[in-house]
C-alpha cells in the first residue's frame, strides 16, 4: 500500500491583516519569521522544536479553505503553560480560555490547557506537553 502522507511541512492560517499579524507571531508568541512578502501578504514562521512550518497569509479571492479568524485545534506545547500564558498576556496576547487543568476522557494524566487568539480571532491551544509514553 502506498503512503498517502509522509510528512507535515507547513500549516496554514489565513488572516485578513498581514501588517496587524505579523507583531502577534513575532512579539506574541515570539516565533522566528522566516520569509515575509508584502505583495503577497503572507509571512512563514519557524516553529520551535519542529520542521514544520505555520504560514500566516490574506486568502485570494478563489483561494478556499477557512475565513481569517476561524481557526481553532492547533495546540502549541509549552512545559509550564501557566508562565507562557503569563508572558503572552505580558506581550499584549488575547487569552481566550485561561488556563485550566484537564482530564480528557481515556487519557491518564491531566494537563494545563489554555486557548490565545491572534489579532483576528483565529485561536491557539497552549498547553503542556503530553507525558512521555512508557
Amino acid at each position: 500500500m502506498t503512503d498517502v502522507v509522509e510528512s507535515l511541512g507547513a500549516v496554514t492560517v489565513h488572516i485578513r491583516d498581514i501588517k496587524r499579524a505579523r507583531p502577534f507571531y513575532k512579539d506574541v508568541l515570539g516565533l522566528t519569521e522566516i520569509d515575509y512578502n508584502e505583495e503577497a501578504e503572507r509571512a512563514r514562521y519557524a516553529i520551535p522544536g519542529s520542521t514544520t512550518f505555520l504560514v500566516v497569509h490574506k486568502p485570494g479571492p478563489d483561494e478556499g479553505g477557512r475565513e481569517p479568524g476561524t481557526v481553532s485545534g492547533l495546540a502549541f506545547f509549552h512545559r509550564d503553560p501557566h508562565a507562557a500564558i503569563a508572558e503572552i498576556r505580558r506581550r499584549g496576547g488575547t487569552v481566550t480560555v485561561e488556563p485550566v487543568m484537564i482530564q480528557p476522557p481515556g487519557i491518564a494524566a491531566s494537563y494545563a490547557y489554555s486557548v490565545i487568539a491572534d489579532p483576528d480571532g483565529n485561536e491557539f491551544i497552549l498547553r503542556a506537553p503530553p507525558p512521555a509514553p512508557k
